[in-house]
């Protein structure tokens, strides 16, 4: 028999405790009748990326890094680039298998969605700062940014 005390029922807690360690979950919450119970747990690992496969690569491969570097370097001096607002990752359409937001040579709106930044599970849209055509996307879809990294030329 469960322990109650207070009207909160300790063996309750204890089983929701049970199933996030049984399903990897962070969070469950229960509601019956009046009473509402959440459970959750810190987990470290949740938030930690997996190194980048790009950076082995530029170093395997030094020529090759260098054109590549030049170009986000330029990117960052373009008065016309739209940076990223946050640290997160960039994702071009609103869902896997979807349609885009932008395409170079697109003509955008201001307050048009460029791209989203996901951002401790949020999805954050980042609208175009001005009236344009796209001239460059600077990222690729799913992938890591940094705060005031070049993301979208929009000239």
């Amino acid at each position: 028999m469960s322990e109650k005390k207070n009207g909160i029922d300790k063996g309750l807690i204890r089983d929701l405790a049970d199933i996030l360690n049984d399903t990897d979950l962070t969070e469950i919450e229960v509601e019956q009748d009046d009473l509402r119970i959440r459970v959750s747990r810190a987990s470290a690992t949740q938030y930690v990326q997996a190194p980048i496969a790009a950076a082995p690569v530029a170093a395997a491969a030094p020529v090759a890094a260098a054109p590549a570097a030049a170009a986000p370097a330029a990117a960052a001096d373009n008065k016309n680039a739209v940076t990223a607002p946050m640290v997160g990752t960039a994702y071009l359409s609103p869902a896997p298998g979807a349609r885009a937001f932008i395409e170079v040579g697109a003509t955008v709106k201001e307050g048009q969605t460029l791209l989203i930044i996901e951002a401790m599970k949020t999805m954050n849209q980042i609208p175009a700062p001005r009236s344009g055509k796209v001239t460059e996307i600077l990222v690729n879809d799913a992938q890591p940014v940094e705060y005031g990294q070049p993301l979208v030329i929009v000239e």
